[in-house]
């Protein structure tokens, strides 16, 4: 599948879990997982991405994700850092994107489920904050 036909699929499945969870829209099987990702509201995210663009995350407007550049002294350092985020990661059944060259870690956070920002996605960066702080 194209890059675009991807991104077009995943938009449309945004939409249909929208429509799918708002009253009189029905619950299906596909609602419920949407719920389970705890979307956030239009003020809650208005809040959320403030804080987060504070911290130094940044917004990926055609992919609704958030994206951040992690920078260590050394490679030891950004590989713990991952393994600590790869244990939350797991607890929470959310994994990140993520790129890591050297000292280098660069992650996305996005819930494929949805296409898009969720509550899960602001709860992990919090936590991948609060770790890079300890390294």
């Amino acid at each position: 599948m194209s890059g675009g036909a991807r991104l077009g699929w995943l938009w449309a499945l945004r939409v249909g879990l929208v429509a799918a969870t708002r009253p009189g829209g029905g619950r299906s099987r596909v609602a419920t997982m949407s719920s389970q990702s705890h979307w956030l509201t239009t003020e809650e995210r208005n809040q959320v991405l403030y804080d987060l663009k504070a911290a130094g995350w940044s917004e990926l407007s055609k992919r609704d994700a958030i994206y951040k550049e992690f920078n260590f002294k050394t490679f030891n350092q950004a590989f713990g850092f991952m393994t600590r985020i790869a244990l939350q990661a797991e607890k929470m059944n959310h994994h990140p994107e993520w790129f890591n060259v050297y000292n280098k870690v660069q992650i996305t956070l996005i819930s494929h489920d949805c296409g898009g920002l969720t509550k899960r996605d602001v709860k992990l960066a919090q936590f991948i904050d609060k770790a890079a702080a300890t390294v």
